[in-house]
């Protein structure tokens, strides 16, 4: 018959070993590598294959941490827009990207895709003229935010 302390000392759990922080940090860059520099194409591409009308590509790299490119775009109608994004989350998923955050896509006036480094607008033809992103995101950097560079 064993004594209590022998007891105890039979039951102490294994410690485990704790990863290093450099490890971890190696370990999620690794799962998440960056996508590949064409999105940008297969997008363009999506629109086009889908008949997309007036669309306008925004370059904001070095102006925004949102994305490096916005790129908009019309479609004929509520259905033909949910039918341009359904097709190009889809076709991007297909490409390796994922699975892409589409937002408005029940509504059908405005649509956006999230696809990285570019976001994606689709609108109708009147919802676009109201909101006018090209408008608001065309405008050049003041001369004092390009000094401070």
């Amino acid at each position: 018959m064993r004594k209590p302390a022998q007891k105890a000392a039979a039951k102490k759990p294994a410690t485990k070993k704790v990863a290093s922080k450099k490890v971890i940090k190696k370990a999620i860059s690794e799962k998440a590598p960056a996508p590949p520099p064409d999105v940008l194409a297969r997008v363009l591409k999506s629109l086009d294959d889908d008949k997309a009308e007036e669309v306008v590509t925004i370059d904001l790299e070095g102006r925004s941490s949102l994305c490096d490119v916005i790129v908009i775009a019309n479609g004929r109608s509520s259905r033909h827009v949910a039918s341009i994004a359904d097709h190009l989350a889809r076709r991007l998923k297909e490409a390796g990207y994922g699975t892409r955050p589409v937002d408005g896509l029940a509504q059908g006036d405005w649509v956006l895709v999230d696809a990285g480094d570019v976001i994606v607008h689709v609108f109708r033809p009147e919802v676009r003229a109201y909101y006018d992103l090209e408008g608001m995101w065309s405008v050049e950097e003041p001369a004092r935010a390009r000094a401070v560079r």
